[in-house]
């Protein structure tokens, strides 16, 4: 007994280092001298369509008893060789699974992971006081909006912070193409860059200005502190939406018009109140004045058009006169209290 359990420390230490395809190998090697030693000892029983049957629950010790040894050498083969050979496998194979999944969960916990994403929202960047309030908002917006995924690209040392809710991505710089790909930016939406440090904010708009300058259906957003690292990013990206602070802006609007801070939050969330939204006037309608659409609009979804985005630059005119001409492409904003998906657009352009 004592030889068996050196034989099995001795076997384990040596295979516990060993890849997925020793292992496999070893278990080939395993089955077949099994099956030999078997048949040499006359046990045509066990060697038959049962044989894979019966290896499996007697290399694991499970043992039903339905099938077992009958001659003598079978029965010396079994106790000396399948078993204690068996069971050293068996346990080396079950180790290694439950290693291999643990280690694929850890992989996506701590970013190491490649994604398969298509349509999602790219947020580059961590900042411990403003991420974790834009991932939750993210996350309630993305659920009424076609149920975006969303995932989070960071550099700093740490796990997914909202685990089985986000995807997540561990990169070493903001412009590392193979850590960026990991995070499917090249098919994603939305991209959101907001880092800790304007620097790092205007390395990673730079750089992902270069990936989707020739794309027309992404939008790049980038937060940057200083109003001149904002202007030259303007210059150099002018596709890229540059947005500031503007609690300060907030703050003195509330002291001049008391409640004016209620009013923009109430317009910014999306669990509660009236929030703004925006929509696109589809291709093949005709032209259409604003006053053509804002009563309807009010009527049949008790939503406001507040302004419109006419030139499609990405400026929009907040509450435009009511003469102005609506045409294909045009970007409405307005005020509802949930998202519109879907509007009868030739019931609202027939007015």
């Amino acid at each position: 007994m004592l030889v068996i359990k050196l034989l099995r420390k001795l076997v384990y230490r040596h295979f516990k280092q060993m890849n997925w395809q020793a292992v496999l190998i070893s278990l080939c090697i395993y089955t077949a001298l099994c099956w030999l030693l078997l048949s040499q000892a006359g046990e045509s029983a066990l060697t038959g369509s049962d044989f894979f049957y019966w290896l499996l629950v007697t290399a694991s010790t499970v043992g039903y008893g339905d099938l077992s040894p009958t001659t003598p050498a079978g029965k010396a083969i079994v106790a000396f060789f399948v078993i204690p050979f068996g069971l050293s496998l068996f346990a080396l194979t079950a180790g290694k699974v439950a290693a291999f999944g643990a280690y694929q969960w850890r992989k996506g916990i701590m970013g190491y992971k490649d994604h398969n994403l298509q349509d999602h929202i790219l947020i580059i960047g961590w900042d411990p006081e403003r991420t974790p309030n834009l991932l939750q908002m993210l996350r309630l917006e993305a659920s009424n909006n076609r149920n975006r995924s969303i995932c989070l690209c960071v550099t700093d040392e740490m796990e997914n912070p909202m685990p089985g809710d986000i995807d997540f991505v561990r990169c070493s710089a903001y412009n590392n193409e193979d850590d960026l790909n990991r995070a499917c930016i090249a098919t994603t939406s939305s991209i959101i860059i907001d880092t800790s440090q304007d620097d790092q904010t205007l390395t990673a708009a730079l750089y992902t200005y270069g990936k989707v300058k020739d794309r027309d259906d992404i939008h790049v957003i980038a937060f940057l502190r200083d109003e001149s690292l904002r202007q030259l990013l303007k210059e150099h990206c002018p596709t890229i939406e540059c947005t500031p602070s503007v609690s300060a802006e907030i703050m003195v609007k509330a002291a001049m018009d008391p409640g004016s801070s209620v009013l923009h939050r109430e317009l910014l969330m999306a669990e509660e109140g009236m929030t703004q939204y925006s929509t696109v006037y589809p291709e093949g309608l005709p032209e259409i004045s604003v006053r053509d659409l804002y009563i309807p609009l009010k009527e049949h979804y008790d939503a406001m058009l507040i302004a419109v985005d006419l030139d499609m630059d990405g400026k929009p005119e907040v509450n435009p006169t009511l003469d102005k001409r609506v045409r294909a492409g045009s970007t409405l904003y307005y005020i509802a209290a949930r998202r519109i998906h879907h509007f009868d657009w030739a019931q609202l352009a027939s007015r």
